[in-house]
């Protein structure tokens, strides 16, 4: 699992393993310290922060020796136990016992530079890190005789640079055959401020759940499985993008999908051996169509040369590929490896190697949004067209520019309603006219609201009940957050694999939610950390109060006492005069307006 990384992984691929692993002799004694002068050179950081952090160091390890198959198993929230085992090139008994060493490593020369590097991991810590937290135990075996096992248990890794203490570190021979398994258990067992600082099991394993699916996609020809608890969560075959997007996700959103594969030029140029020589950015994924989205952005996924990355430059642009092919507020399911020039990258910019920096960030940001849009044109991608809904100047909004309340609707009285959404409404010297989508959404945001105080939601009962297939970051959240979802006035169960089964929805006002508003309450109650909890809650009202409001189109059915309660339900909450998204729901015409409208004076 230390072994060096071959090649690229990005669209060009990488080397054959027979070319990648060479001679025998050239493997001997890979893995080497690291000098004290490269190793200042590294983000500094602590490596174990979390179980993720654990699965992803060994998830690296393993990608970086040429693995074709990764198997992942996780106890609770992963403090318990991991165990990663994978088929790559094994060690030897020196590079093994080398390994847990700290900044010793077989993917850096000693004196090398980090820029540029081609291995996913290269500072040498991750082993000694973990093991400095944790028990572990690496069996490992080049495949060509007799394995090797070493355990070694809390803090027994060596200094930078110094081999751990040998009555610390237990090494002796063990049958394997070609690839390593590294199991840590007991994790923070000598740090319980750590311990403490975690979140529960469900939601800890959403989070190692998640990184797996990020790695699975952005390395679609690596079989990854993924067990929790001893049942199977993820499973790919490690064929191709799309059988990779079906694992994640499901069947619906694979079907609904198209792959791009592309190789654009940046139009700047690299100095190598024959002189400057041009640079080209590969771009490979798997793309949703438009009719396929969530709530929030985590759904985009981007990875550089198989590493998976936060970089909002590059998800921005992902996001533009769409255009105005996405409905307004939702984002798009979609998974891009960007393939560069190792010495275009700088994965030395933070200690989790979760962020990349980029030469030409602008100029890849750029391609990366064109292939994206070339790879949906085409398509049968049809969305509704705007509707215009450009108002008369003499109408103003009501109310405080909060949308807090000066007055009720008690003597309001409803007069009708135009082009099947607006209610008309004489109110004294005035005539309001009423958004109605708008006026029920702010009806059920604050119904909605008040669950979270101790008043129960109104909920509907589906009969049968609908079933929800969900990815499996998702499908790990949903259980973290079953209470959360519950208070919601969303009952669910386990219905096998990634697949829930919807008992209840929110039915406020008599409207009942459809499944689909089920996803968007997942995204907000589990993609918010403790400090914007309440942001992500008010968000999630709002977009949850969307779903079963009143429309365009539901209007003229309605009888005048249906507007009646509408009034009566708006005039009863503390901010009527404003949907839950800021905008206007009343405006008003005075007497006067008309009065000089017509040449009238009164």
């Amino acid at each position: 699992m230390t072994g060096e990384r071959d090649g690229d992984r990005g669209a060009s691929g990488r080397r054959g393993a027979a070319d990648a692993r060479g001679d025998a002799a050239e493997d001997a004694g890979r893995v080497r310290r690291l000098d004290r002068t490269t190793v200042d050179r590294i983000a500094a950081g602590e490596v174990v922060t979390r179980p993720a952090r654990v699965v992803g160091e060994l998830v690296d390890n393993a990608l970086d020796a040429d693995a074709s198959r990764v198997e992942i198993a996780v106890d609770g929230d992963g403090t318990d136990r991991i165990r990663v085992a994978d088929d790559g090139r094994g060690m030897g008994r020196a590079d093994a016992t080398r390994a847990v060493e700290r900044h010793a490593t077989s993917k850096l020369a000693p004196d090398g530079d980090p820029v540029g590097i081609e291995s996913l991991g290269f500072r040498g810590e991750a082993l000694a890190a973990i093991a400095e937290a944790a028990r572990l135990e690496l069996v490992t075996s080049p495949g060509d005789g007799v394995g090797t096992r070493v355990v070694v248990d809390g803090e027994s890794a060596g200094a930078a640079g110094t081999p751990a203490s040998d009555s610390n570190v237990e090494v002796e021979p063990a049958g394997r055959a070609r690839g390593t398994t590294v199991v840590v258990e007991d994790l923070f067992a000598t740090r319980p401020a750590r311990r403490e600082s975690l979140a529960g099991a469900d939601a800890e394993f959403a989070r190692i759940s998640s990184l797996v699916a990020d790695y699975a996609l952005a390395n679609p020809s690596v079989a990854f499985s993924l067990d929790h608890d001893g049942s199977a969560t993820l499973s790919t075959p490690g064929t191709d993008r799309t059988d990779a997007l079906l694992a994640v996700y499901d069947r619906d959103t694979a079907s609904r999908s198209t792959t791009v594969d592309a190789s654009v030029d940046l139009g700047v140029a690299r100095p190598d051996a024959t002189g400057d020589a041009p640079v080209s950015v590969g771009v490979a994924g798997v793309l949703a169509y438009p009719s396929v989205t969530r709530s929030t952005r985590d759904h985009v996924r981007v990875s550089v040369n198989g590493r998976p990355v936060r970089n909002d430059r590059l998800a921005a642009a992902l996001r533009d590929g769409y255009g105005r092919l996405l409905p307004d507020g939702r984002e798009p399911v979609a998974a891009v490896d960007v393939s560069l020039p190792a010495s275009r990258v700088d994965p030395n910019v933070h200690p989790a190697k979760r962020e990349v920096g980029l030469r030409d960030a602008d100029a890849v940001a750029e391609a990366v949004a064109s292939v994206v849009e070339d790879a949906l044109t085409g398509a049968d991608l049809r969305r509704s067209a705007d509707v215009a809904t450009d108002l008369d100047s003499a109408l103003d909004p009501v109310g405080e520019e909060d949308g807090s309340r000066v007055g009720a609707f008690a003597d309001a009285d409803p007069l009708g309603v135009f082009r099947d959404l607006y209610v008309l409404v004489e109110a004294g010297d005035e005539l309001l006219v009423i958004d109605g989508h708008a006026a029920h959404e702010r009806v059920n945001y604050e119904r909605l609201a008040r669950a979270f105080d101790g008043d129960p939601v109104p909920t509907a009962a589906l009969d049968p009940p609908a079933t929800v297939s969900l990815s499996t970051d998702e499908a790990a959240a949903a259980r973290a957050h079953a209470d959360d979802l519950a208070a919601l006035g969303f009952e669910t169960e386990a219905f096998g694999g990634g697949t829930r089964r919807l008992r209840t929805v929110p039915a406020p006002f008599g409207r009942t939610a459809d499944a689909d508003a089920f996803r968007d309450a997942l995204a907000a109650v589990s993609g918010s950390d403790s400090g914007a909890a309440r942001d992500a809650r008010d968000d999630l009202l709002a977009d949850l109060a969307c779903h079963p409001s009143l429309k365009r189109g539901d209007f003229d059915d309605l009888a005048d006492g249906d507007l009646r309660d509408l009034l009566d339900r708006l005039g009863e909450c503390d901010r009527p005069y404003a949907c839950p998204h800021g905008r206007p729901t009343v405006l008003a015409v005075d007497a006067a307006t008309f009065a000089a409208g017509f040449g009238r004076d009164r």
